[in-house]
């Protein structure tokens, strides 16, 4: 009995750890405007809401991609992102693969 009840609370823990931490959102849509000075990009969704996403200093493969214009303006991306302090961290963002 003991057992079972240790195992519920380090389940309900977790759950809770993994909710505190901030759940990893998903969206697609159209590059809008690029601010290399303050590492963020605006992404129009298919849906019409406009997103802004902070890309993290050590995401340098993103970062790169966006300096050597890879990634442009009006170009279709796949973001995955979290959100901390107040704002929305990419965790994924690439350009979707093409024929």
């Amino acid at each position: 009995m003991k057992r079972k009840i240790a195992i519920m609370l380090v389940a309900l823990c977790l759950t809770f750890l993994a909710g505190a931490s901030g759940a990893e959102e998903k969206i697609s849509g159209r590059v809008k405007s690029i601010d290399l000075e303050t590492n963020t990009v605006v992404v129009s969704t298919y849906e019409g809401q406009e997103v802004t996403i902070t890309i993290s200093p050590e995401d340098t493969s993103t970062l790169n991609k966006l300096k050597e214009k890879r990634v442009r303006v009006d170009d279709d991306v796949k973001v995955r992102y979290v959100s901390k302090d107040g704002k929305n961290v990419a965790t994924y963002f690439r350009k979707p693969a093409g024929c």
